[in-house]
């Protein structure tokens, strides 16, 4: 279904992206990043953290790690600033182009299963398709957050994954 190259460039572009979005979120103060804005997690820090806390729980997932320590229903609080958010999601970059980096053929074929707390029962599915779901889920959640950063005055970020530049692809 995918490939390991595949994966490093969503990894790549995951990491270019969310700079990108970061550039943008600063232009907001605290209280317009934390304001409610209709989204599912309600403010573009708190869905920032949401999708950091799913990057977190697959990447325990994939290649080891502590998952994170909320709960899904208490994701949108993962970090309380701006700034503790950027951090973190620097870690998470790094730590996923690395796992992106060293992953064979051979890690994206086979079952996973895990105990899902937001189905809250036990799954299996193919890890290829797992892994394609990460990157979609951050498509999804940063289309969001675009949709928000752009509503409030901060410009729409480049997303086209073939405008990456040279140094990101």
């Amino acid at each position: 279904m995918i490939t390991p190259d595949y994966c490093q460039t969503m990894a790549r572009y995951n990491a270019w992206q969310n700079a990108q979005m970061y550039e943008a979120m600063q232009g907001l103060d605290h209280d317009a990043l934390w304001q409610e804005r209709g989204a599912f997690f309600g403010s573009v820090l708190g869905t920032a953290n949401h999708l950091l806390w799913g990057d977190r729980m697959w990447m325990a997932r994939f290649n080891g790690g502590s998952p994170p320590d909320q709960k899904l229903p208490e994701s949108a609080t993962l970090t309380p600033t701006l700034d503790a958010w950027w951090a973190e999601r620097l870690r998470m970059d790094r730590r996923m182009v690395l796992w992106a980096g060293n992953l064979r053929s051979i890690d994206l074929i086979g079952e996973m299963r895990w105990y899902s707390g937001a189905k809250g029962a036990e799954v299996s599915a193919p890890v290829g398709r797992l892994v394609a779901h990460m990157f979609n889920h951050q498509t999804h959640h940063r289309g969001q957050i675009h949709a928000m950063l752009t509503a409030a005055g901060q410009g729409a970020q480049v997303s086209d994954l073939f405008l990456m530049p040279a140094e990101e692809a």
